[in-house]
């Protein structure tokens, strides 16, 4: 179903939230959800203009990110899928392609598998599924992240500037650390039950190691030679000279890239 609107905002009742969205466009509706610590802007500015273009763009705010005010509940990668799901029913989107960076592509992994009727596509930003996927000793070094380390970083900025609550951002850092404390490791055979094509998108000096996006790749058909076996339905880009912060700032790579995923023919 083809959302048809321009471009418009609002909150959402949904599972006790009243959660913050944004759309813009129309045509196929692609649903952005962000990183953590931070909201759309942060995550998608650069390429929310030129998704937009050709799409219904949806972009999201998790609870207690950007203008979505905290509940008290812990964060979780399942609640924050079955919030996405329960906005997109609210406005009567039947099913999505779906572009999560950092935290939000492990919610649109469980997306995947919890509402897999709903997701038309996945395109994962920097996305892992298991705690072996990110660099050795990169949670342990979040679990010393303070509050006021992150003053004048463009995620406190952007928190301060939207957020209803602007000081509840040392709570957001727990529950962040939290979350982190407690990532679950998915089975491969439970990740092979996702049946939506993947883009799979990472840099090449991010927080999760190239071969874990490599293998990821591989559980959906990849790794083959192309020439003789023909393309598989999933895609894979390791982007060079790029970190987790900056490749949300690869705009025209991005857009690019995930503009011909959405729009190539399902095999």
């Amino acid at each position: 179903m083809a959302v048809t609107t321009t471009s418009t905002s609002g909150y959402a009742p949904v599972n006790g939230l009243q959660m913050y969205y944004e759309m813009h466009g129309s045509g196929q509706p692609t649903v952005l959800i962000h990183g953590a610590f931070s909201a759309i802007g942060t995550s998608f500015g650069a390429v929310l203009p030129t998704l937009a273009a050709g799409r219904q763009v949806i972009g999201v705010e998790l609870q207690g990110h950007g203008r979505t005010a905290d509940v008290d509940r812990p964060f979780n990668l399942g609640q924050f899928a079955d919030d996405v799901a329960a906005l997109l029913e609210h406005l009567g989107v039947q099913q999505a392609d779906v572009v999560g960076y950092s935290i939000g592509a492990a919610v649109a992994i469980e997306l995947g598998l919890r509402h897999p009727r709903l997701v038309r596509k996945l395109v994962l930003i920097s996305g892992s599924y298991n705690r072996a996927g990110l660099h050795p000793g990169l949670l342990e070094g979040i679990e010393m992240l303070q509050p006021e380390m992150m003053v004048g970083s463009p995620w406190h900025d952007e928190y301060l500037r939207i957020a209803p609550h602007p000081e509840a951002f040392p709570l957001l850092v727990d529950k962040i650390k939290a979350l982190d404390r407690n990532l679950p490791d998915i089975p491969e055979a439970t990740m092979r039950t996702i049946e939506a094509p993947l883009l799979l998108i990472v840099g090449d000096s991010d927080i999760v190691r190239p071969e874990h996006a490599v293998e990821m790749f591989r559980l959906y058909g990849g790794g083959v030679a192309g020439d003789n076996v023909g393309l598989p339905k999933s895609q894979l880009a390791i982007l060079p000279g790029t970190t987790h912060v900056t490749i949300v700032s690869r705009g025209e790579w991005l857009s690019s890239m995930i503009a011909e995923f959405l729009d190539k023919a399902q095999p």
